[in-house]
């Protein structure tokens, strides 16, 4: 964990591009009470702590830009900052309090919704639950959710190219993106949301904009592409013996229909934190069973059954032995407290005490072995630890945990020392079988080192040479992601 050194006197650039937004934009789009400020300088998981003496709140994309051209002007950082809900720093200042917060929390209008089109333009500050609700009142959806969907931004979910649980049917934010609005670096807008279908002007923009942290430019509204209102829709849960097993459920549901949405695998013992974190939840199974599996179906015709899908897949899955039991949600608050479980799950391991948390995927085939002979490993390399992952077993989306040794007495020591050391050993894994150490949380501050050191070099230059283009003074999101020189890669 880091803590904010005592943040230095605010330098006259800062002074004085502060007083400058204020006079142009008036005193909303400035915030400087210490108060006000501190809740922002935090990580969601309390890892990172930052230093900043204001924060810039832009109401419009022309104030976004002009926020932009003065802190270029005046060699100010800028950090972007949606919701606060990174996993892995990506949206906490430095700590040295030389950067300025750009918070997208004014810009909260959905500027359209096109259901013929099956569009939705909405700004950065866009908060995902609005869209949701916003969608539904237009007879339509947006097709990704995530725990953090009461605060995470539409701004924060482009720049870190979130997945969520629905990505084996829909795709993460790059498939559901159609275009994005961006002021970059320079103070200039580049607008992308006509979403225009067929365009080969050359690099295309919004992708390299999205996912890539608030380092190449501040997203500002997206063009978001909407599927059909839920109108039957079915939860089932299942308990298995082990991940090869729920690997093939999986495809037996593959096989059978296009209407599966989700797909989570869970071990027994994280199921059962989850159950005691939760005030009045209660496990959706009888009896102990190893590893579960929450599946969804959904259908946008209300002549489809995906009820009878579930039920049948699972009926023959019991037979062949593969499923040990199962259950089917009987109404709509039964389906939402099977996802309440689901959606508390990183909640309760981090309530479970110090751990190290690894967002990170491998291919779909080779993730039940990694599931348990991962696990295996790190504990037998690293005596007293617990390790275990759970996820989207549809798109090889693992949440690898490492928790540390029961009655440490110094968990900061921990972090920094085995903790350090697990992480390194678990991303080797993840690494030997083929896979990615960030899988939707991103890069953020917490990576930056493993990714310099498990990377491909091209891809480490391709990284620099493209933040070199687009940013050239390193003003966007410092200390994230990638730098621009070799040693300032270094954490």
């Amino acid at each position: 964990m880091r803590h904010a050194t005592a943040p230095r006197i605010m330098t006259p650039a800062q002074s004085t591009l502060i007083a400058t937004i204020a006079e142009q934009l008036g005193p909303r789009a400035v915030v400087t009470d210490a108060d006000d400020i501190a809740p922002w300088l935090v990580d969601w998981r309390g890892r990172y702590h930052g230093a900043a003496p204001a924060i810039l709140s832009p109401a419009t994309t022309h104030e976004a830009a002009r926020i932009v051209m003065l802190a270029r002007e005046h060699g100010v950082p800028l950090v972007p900052q949606g919701g606060n809900t990174s996993m892995v720093g990506g949206a906490t200042p430095p700590a040295d309090g030389s950067a300025l917060i750009v918070s997208m929390r004014r810009m909260r209008t959905i500027r359209r919704i096109d259901a013929a089109a099956g569009l939705a333009i909405a700004d950065a500050g866009v908060i995902l639950a609005e869209l949701h609700e916003a969608a539904d009142t237009a007879g339509m959806r947006f097709p990704l959710t995530l725990g953090a969907r009461g605060s995470a931004t539409i701004g924060g979910l482009v720049s870190t190219n979130a997945g969520g649980t629905q990505v084996l049917r829909h795709g993460t934010m790059r498939r559901l993106v159609a275009g994005v609005e961006a002021v970059l670096p320079d103070g200039s807008v580049h607008d992308g949301l006509a979403a225009l279908k067929k365009d080969t002007r050359g690099y295309d923009l919004d992708q390299l904009l999205i996912g890539a942290e608030g380092t190449l430019g501040l997203v500002t509204g997206a063009a978001l592409r909407l599927a059909p209102r839920i109108a039957v829709r079915a939860v089932g849960w299942a308990g298995l013996a082990s991940p090869d097993a729920a690997l093939d459920l999986l495809r037996r549901f593959e096989a059978a229909s296009d209407m599966v949405e989700s797909f989570e695998l869970i071990p027994g013992d994280t199921l059962a934190r989850a159950v005691a974190h939760l005030p009045d939840a209660r496990a959706p199974l009888a009896g102990t069973h190893r590893w579960h599996v929450l599946v969804e179906a959904a259908s946008g015709d209300a002549t489809a059954d995906p009820a009878a899908l579930i039920e049948r897949v699972l009926a023959t899955a019991i037979e062949a032995g593969l499923v040990e039991d199962a259950v089917l949600a009987a109404s709509e608050a039964q389906a939402e407290a099977f996802w309440r479980l689901r959606d508390s799950l990183s909640a309760a391991e981090r309530a479970a005490g110090p751990a190290m948390q690894h967002d990170i995927s491998v291919p779909v085939p080779a993730m039940p072995r990694f599931l348990t002979e991962a696990a295996a490993a790190v504990e037998a390399r690293f005596p007293g630890t617990h390790a275990g992952g759970f996820g989207h077993l549809g798109d090889g989306n693992v949440h690898f945990h490492v928790r540390a040794p029961k009655g440490i007495a110094d968990a900061e020591a921990w972090y920094a020392g085995d903790g350090a050391a697990a992480s390194r050993f678990v991303h080797d894994l993840v690494i030997a079988a083929g896979g990615s150490i960030a899988a939707e949380h991103g890069i953020g501050q917490m990576k930056r080192a493993e990714l310099l050191r498990t990377a491909p070099p091209a891809r480490i230059a391709a990284l620099r040479a493209i933040k070199a283009a687009f940013d050239p003074a390193g003003l966007f999101n410092p200390g994230k992601l990638v730098s621009l020189a070799p040693e300032g890669d270094a954490t």
